[in-house]
């Protein structure tokens, strides 16, 4: 007997964390995983904060600790802490008790809280999500807000508006002071809903309070906004936050917000706190994201790459915009490198950045090399043929390094050390030493 399921068809590949399942899959022993953004060490390794990782010993310790559910709303003590580090210590909404939380399963989870809550509550079903900018680097700060300025002024009213609190994903170009206040006018103008994703904060800076800056400017006019915190990125934590004119009405908020959670999931999970020793983590790593492009940026002025590259250090948090689109990633299957489609980002996952703009460039920030490893890649698109140029791996010496001329279709970020050899004639292929 046939499977009642028979006629189902294969399901694609989700577009982020796809790019880990062809990772995984992919045997070869030199790869690179550009898929969910998440920090990673010089070494390429995954980081776990010194304060998790007493947290977790500490709750293995606790023999007292009963492992019980948790309220339909979480940790209430989590809660308010988290309520505190978006808003600020002395928040009017805080003192004043017009802040709905409830603690969420990760990003997506808090956000899916904030949008069954609208559905189920608010008439407007339009909602704005900002548009990743194009690749002209020069331009894509100044005219990316008078597009969004633009568009905001073209909605109807009560229309949701999705923002990114900072370190936008996936551009690295987030709105200067003056430029959030003129979002936060037009929105409250208009009539809007706030409707934030705050999933680095910290990152950005290495300052927690200057990153809630945006937040904390639309909630110091006394309007209303939903904010949709993580901290899976620096701690593994997160919730929804909502603000609302008045306390009466946060109160029954919070009281739709377990309805719309008990069917989802019911408890949260649960873990304590360390704070001060955390904010002295995660500055080290926004620090060493903020170092990582000083450092390119050096790099590429001081080999006196073509192009201007200020953009590097005027972006800012995990990625950079490249410019590239889905067309362009060329790479031979002897060394892969796996990115999602829709998006060129860079992170610290990476121990440097390479950036394209009419060229190939390098970075000079690297491991020390053990040895070097040939790995051949495609610059053009179709390709004739493929003239390569050679070198003896074994040999140890170090050959002439700079940058062509081309309409480069893809620049692997890595790990390690990427030159490019420029002694010699080629047409569309190239090979380019990893040291390892």
């Amino acid at each position: 007997m046939d499977s009642v399921f028979a006629a189902i068809v294969q399901a694609p590949e989700d577009p982020i964390l796809g790019v880990t399942v062809a990772y995984n899959k992919d045997q070869s022993p030199v790869k690179l995983n550009l898929g969910v953004g998440a920090y990673r060490t010089e070494e390429g390794k995954p980081l776990v904060l010194n304060v998790v990782r007493k947290a977790e010993q500490l709750l293995v310790n606790d023999q007292s600790r009963v492992k019980e559910y948790l309220p339909i709303l979480g940790l209430a003590e989590f809660n308010k802490l988290s309520a505190k580090l978006i808003l600020g210590d002395d928040s009017p909404a805080i003192q004043e008790n017009r802040v709905a939380t409830a603690q969420c399963l990760s990003g997506t989870g808090s956000l899916r809280v904030g949008a069954e809550f609208l559905a189920k509550h608010y008439n407007e079903r339009t909602i704005y999500i900002p548009q990743p900018s194009w690749g002209n680097h020069l331009k894509v700060f100044t005219m990316g807000v008078v597009c969004l300025l633009e568009d905001l002024g073209a909605a109807p009213a009560g229309a949701i508006v999705l923002l990114h609190a900072c370190a936008h994903n996936p551009t690295g170009v987030d709105p200067t002071v003056e430029q959030w206040e003129q979002i936060r006018k037009l929105i409250r103008s208009k009539g809007l809903l706030p409707f934030f994703d705050s999933a680095y904060q910290g990152f950005a800076s290495g300052s927690l309070d200057a990153d809630a800056q945006p937040v904390r400017m639309f909630v110091a006019d006394g309007g209303e906004c939903f904010i949709a915190q993580s901290y899976a990125k620096t701690w593994d934590f997160m919730g929804s936050v909502l603000v609302c004119k008045a306390a009466e009405v946060a109160s029954r908020v919070e009281s739709q917000l377990k309805l719309v959670i008990r069917p989802m999931y019911s408890n949260p999970t649960t873990s304590c706190d360390m704070y001060n020793e955390w904010k002295v983590e995660l500055k080290a790593m926004a620090d060493r994201i903020i170092s990582m492009r000083k450092q390119l940026f050096d790099a590429l002025t001081a080999k006196g790459t073509p192009g201007d590259w200020s953009h590097i250090t005027k972006q800012i948090g995990m990625f950079t915009f490249t410019g590239l689109n889905s067309d362009q990633p060329l790479v031979t299957s002897d060394a892969p490198m796996f990115t999602p489609h829709t998006v060129s980002s860079v992170s610290p996952e990476l121990n440097f950045i390479c950036i394209v703009d009419g060229g190939l460039v390098w970075q000079v920030l690297a491991p020390k090399p053990s040895r070097i490893l040939p790995m051949p890649y495609m610059l053009q698109s179709p390709v004739p043929h493929r003239k390569q140029l050679q070198t003896i791996a074994s040999s140890g010496s170090e050959p002439d390094f700079g940058y062509f001329d081309f309409n480069v279709m893809y620049l692997p970020p890595f790990d390690f050390m990427l030159k490019a050899i420029v002694n010699g004639i080629l047409e569309v292929g190239i090979n380019c030493w990893w040291y390892q």
